[in-house]
């Protein structure tokens, strides 16, 4: 008589197997996840100009200070200051601009300008160079002289296959180290500063371009007549500041 085998490993075969696939099919989705956490925030970090500005939030915040020493024209003690968030290609920065500077050479040292980057790469391929050209020349002391051209320029440029090419004759027109121009484009240094100023925007819940702050007040510019207003609002500030 042949003794029974034990039966109770077989029976119990079947679960052991569905639960080794299971836990590794668990296993396998947590490096899934994992990697594409990491895949996400390398993008981040690989893209840091990408401007999120246009997706406003209800989240409090806490406002960011910029890319320290600002761009700023006028004297650092001025009783008003009129703090910009500018995009190169804007079509209504564009047009801003020429006013902007007749209201500078009007109010004198009694306003200071700051300009701070916020391009806007889905809606303006071209800006997020602009503002490179902008940083880079400003490495050599010639921010503003870039800053100037590339708005009065901008019809020229906003469209163009190769901008890049454009601000380079910019660049050389301003007599600038042209090598050191070239290295400087797309520096960390250069990009960090861009990246600061786009943070400040979004801390501030800064949403368009151009965006003015006034005494660090944001306006909220008329349709129409919207420079005489503007001018009001500066007159009012240094009314406030004699008080």
């Amino acid at each position: 008589m042949n003794p029974k085998k034990p039966q109770s490993s077989k029976r119990y075969l079947p679960i052991v197997i569905i639960i080794a696939v299971f836990a590794v099919a668990i296993i396998a989705f947590l490096i899934m996840m994992r990697s594409f956490s990491d895949d996400a925030r390398k993008a981040r970090l690989d893209q840091p100009l990408t401007s999120s500005a246009a997706r406003p939030d209800s989240r409090p915040r806490t406002p960011q200070p910029g890319a320290q020493p600002p761009h700023e024209r006028g004297d650092a003690s001025a009783a008003a200051t009129i703090e910009e968030f500018g995009d190169f290609q804007c079509p209504p920065c564009g047009s801003f601009h020429p006013e902007l500077k007749k209201i500078e050479a009007d109010y004198g040292s009694r306003l200071r300008v700051v300009f701070r980057h916020l391009p806007l790469p889905q809606i303006h391929k071209n800006a997020v160079a602009a503002a490179q050209a902008a940083e880079a020349a400003g490495r050599q002391g010639r921010f503003w002289q870039m800053h100037d051209m590339l708005y009065e320029n901008q019809s020229a440029w906003e469209k163009a296959t190769d901008a890049s090419s454009m601000f380079t004759s910019y660049a050389r027109s301003l007599n600038l180290d042209m090598q050191r121009f070239a290295g400087d484009l797309n520096s960390t240094d250069v990009n960090n500063r861009i990246r600061a100023d786009m943070m400040r925007a979004e801390s501030l819940g800064v949403t368009g371009t151009p965006t003015l702050f006034l005494n660090g007040r944001e306006m909220t510019l008329p349709s129409s007549n919207a420079i005489q207003y503007l001018r009001g609002q500066i007159d009012a500030a240094l009314a406030e500041k004699k008080q």
